[in-house]
């Protein structure tokens, strides 16, 4: 939640796309900026998805930034809501085309820079969830605790299938699109001592902490109807995509790394994907009949 805006400074942090320039800081001391694809413009973003004069950021006479619109042919967006104008708040995120940047203003400017730099360790900047290195380290400190208490532990790992036709018939804004709202849709379904991560790409991971593999079955069943049973919108239409999911459960094995646990999801979502996708490998019934 956007916080009340304080006196001081103000910046924008790039959040996305990865790159050399992720982190990147640049203060906002001018009064008026316009941003853009076009090499003379203030902000320059050499993006596609981004119009040669994109959007403009103004400070007003009290000292609050507003972002406006400057007739984009992908929009701008402030928390993911697209905007003709738009006051800003501490904490906003902007979107010109797909590039998205974090503002911040205030007293404390510096400090919040630098948490929101740690954030960048551990979170992926498109969909908000945990990135791969957080994942790896998480999985190996719950896979330790699995061994030493003698617990399950599950591990569910699933891909959007046909991602590469989504990006090339819909283009990749909506192909960003299609990945942050399968992370939100998951997100809410995650119990808080668990773990949600973008392995990278369009595949995502679950860790599921003392559950079985009966249990990480019929979550990973859950998020395959979840995703599947309704429509993703963008940009008015209407479309439905499906995952392929693979599961794999550690349980008394002493000598399973994690590298071994998640090579064997890994293994079971592309039976999954040779299975005819949309399906979750090992089945339910596969799993009942143990």
């Amino acid at each position: 939640m956007p916080k009340p805006r304080e006196r001081g400074e103000a910046c924008l942090v790039l959040l996305h796309p990865p790159g050399p320039d992720i982190g990147k800081r640049t203060p906002l001391s001018k009064k008026t900026y316009v941003v853009g694809r076009d090499a003379e413009v203030d902000l320059v973003i050499s993006r596609s998805s981004v119009s040669r004069q994109h959007s403009q950021l103004v400070q007003d006479d009290d000292g609050e930034w507003w972002v406006q619109d400057m007739g984009s042919t992908n929009g701008t967006f402030v928390n993911e809501e697209r905007i003709t104008r738009k006051r800003l708040l501490d904490g906003d995120q902007i979107r010109f085309g797909d590039a998205i940047f974090k503002f911040l203003s205030g007293a404390n400017i510096e400090s919040a820079y630098h948490e929101e730099i740690y954030r960048m360790t551990i979170l992926d900047g498109l969909t908000g969830i945990h990135n791969k290195r957080y994942f790896l380290e998480f999985l190996e400190r719950e896979l330790a605790g699995a061994h030493r208490h003698r617990h399950p532990l599950g591990l569910v790992m699933f891909d959007v299938d046909h991602f590469k036709k989504v990006n090339d018939e819909r283009g990749h804004l909506c192909g960003d699109a299609v990945l942050k709202e399968i992370s939100a849709r998951v997100k809410s379904r995650i119990r808080r001592e668990d773990l949600f991560a973008r392995y990278g790409g369009e595949e995502f991971a679950c860790i599921l902490t003392s559950t079985s593999l009966e249990g990480s079955v019929v979550f990973a069943e859950h998020v395959r109807t979840m995703i599947n049973e309704r429509p993703i919108v963008f940009d008015g239409q209407a479309f439905t995509v499906t995952v392929s999911v693979g599961v794999a459960c550690v349980l008394n094995e002493p000598g399973v790394d994690l590298l071994t646990l998640i090579k064997r999801a890994d293994d079971n979502l592309y039976a999954a994907k040779r299975g005819g996708r949309n399906r979750v490998v090992p089945s339910p019934a596969e799993v009942r009949g143990y």
